[in-house]
């Protein structure tokens, strides 16, 4: 509630009250004074004499009293003004001991030191971001409520081809960026900017400045790492395939030439028609792995989307387990779980990662253990082998790339698409204190 205007008029100062509480202090001693100088024996001359001199000592004591403690406290209020100006250079000497109003400067200076310090480090951690913000090679953008352009760094003006100067102000659907504020983040866009054009990673969050809601928009150029991501696996699939089908091709070629000699001679030897048969059933088996070959590429680049089901965890993976026939699978039941995936695709990718396993340890003789626990919101299925181990890491999981006899390169790189099409991941490394590998499947709940 507001307080009465002629109560406020009526209140005094700090100042005024001081030097009233002064004059009482002293007024005993001064009418006791003055009592006995005027009820004495004392000559006129005297009595008004030294009740002048009485009555100015009274009037400065008071004044001295009130300017000690008016004083200090105009100081802690300059202090205290600079301060809140952010004008930390000032301070107050420094206190006696035992002193209250030197601990009240005290604490006074080491605020202002301490707001000093932490301006310092703001203003250096500024200048930081700005310079980051500056050197990346990432279009910086940061748009107020109305979607007007308040802040763009260096990438943001060559992607427009203007000044920051020129830009500020403009609004997002005039710098055709609105498409790029709205929908999911992160994702990708086609944006035709004035210098830049193609495919760009999005993203956009919110953020308060000055106490007003902005958007901030981040635009990465992902077209020419794309291109080259794509001109590096084109490079890759070439060589893999030129390198299967000159495998295949050169024993057919091969063949076939000594099969024509041998039909061109005029004379042919008596077991012509048995070397005849014989060269052909290698073409025909040539044939038939260069037909499985590109039939396993066809099942690699053509992986369907799952169908999503509810899928049990434990008949899962009990199911898998007793599908391998050449060596016990030994289950560690985990948690009850049921994930929503592809039933028939992760059938498919586990049978890989048993059979590997146990194609591993039939090497050693060993076992292959199974089993599956609840991790940070994903479910982690392991498979475990006491095999040799792993060579390397590198290639295992690219396309074609096998160190078994006979075998074709597909299925670690086939698992792996299978995990991440259910937004899992799929990874093999060496076993931690103890022999052979291990392969973890990470796979959502939800």
């Amino acid at each position: 509630m507001a307080a009465d205007p002629a109560r406020r008029r009526r209140q005094v100062t700090h100042e005024a009250g001081v030097f009233r509480l002064a004059l009482f202090v002293g007024l005993p001693a001064v009418l006791i004074s003055l009592g006995w100088l005027w009820l004495g024996p004392h000559p006129v001359r005297v009595r008004v004499t030294v009740s002048l001199i009485v009555l100015g000592f009274w009037l400065f004591g008071a004044l001295a009293l009130r300017e000690r403690v008016v004083r200090p406290l105009q100081t802690l209020s300059n202090l205290i003004g600079a301060v809140r100006e952010g004008d930390y250079g000032i301070r107050a000497r420094e206190p006696g001991e035992n002193d209250a109003l030197g601990l009240a400067y005290l604490e006074i200076n080491s605020l202002a030191e301490s707001l000093r310090e932490q301006r310092l480090k703001a203003i250096e951690a500024d200048a930081l971001l700005r310079r980051v913000t500056e050197e990346i090679d990432v279009a910086v953008f940061a748009f107020d409520a109305a979607l007007a352009l308040r802040l763009v760094n260096r990438a943001g003006e060559r992607a427009l081809g203007r000044p920051a100067s020129a830009l500020l102000g403009e609004t997002a659907e005039h710098l055709a960026l609105a498409e790029a504020l709205t929908g999911e983040s992160p994702r990708l866009v086609e944006l035709s900017l004035p210098h830049a054009r193609g495919r760009w990673e999005a993203r956009h969050g919110a953020f308060r400045l000055g106490g007003h809601p902005h958007t901030l928009l981040v635009l990465t150029d992902v077209s020419r790492a794309l291109r080259a991501e794509e001109r590096t696996a084109w490079q890759r699939l070439v060589r893999v395939l030129g390198h299967e089908i000159n495998n295949s091709l050169a024993p057919i070629k091969s063949l076939a030439g000594s099969l024509r000699t041998i039909v061109d001679r005029p004379t042919r030897p008596a077991d012509w028609e048995s070397d005849l048969r014989g060269g052909l059933g290698i073409i025909e088996a040539r044939a038939d792995g260069l037909q499985r070959f590109m039939a396993s590429y066809a099942s690699l680049a053509r992986l369907p989307e799952p169908r999503l089901g509810t899928v049990d965890v434990a008949q899962w993976v009990g199911r898998v387990a007793a599908l391998e026939t050449r060596l016990p699978v030994r289950v560690h039941p985990g948690p009850t779980l049921q994930i929503r995936a592809d039933s028939d695709q992760l059938d498919q990718l586990l049978i890989i990662l048993v059979r590997n396993a146990v194609d591993a340890a039939l090497e050693t003789r060993g076992g292959v253990d199974m089993t599956w626990e609840r991790r940070d919101g994903m479910i982690e299925v392991r498979v475990d082998d006491d095999g040799p181990g792993l060579s390397g890491t590198a290639n295992l999981f690219t396309p074609f790339f096998t160190t078994k006899p006979g075998g074709s390169g597909i299925g670690l790189a086939l698992s792996r698409q299978i995990a991440e099409a259910h937004g899992g991941t799929l990874t093999l490394e060496q076993r931690n204190g103890a022999r052979g590998a291990s392969a973890r499947l990470a796979l959502p709940i939800g």
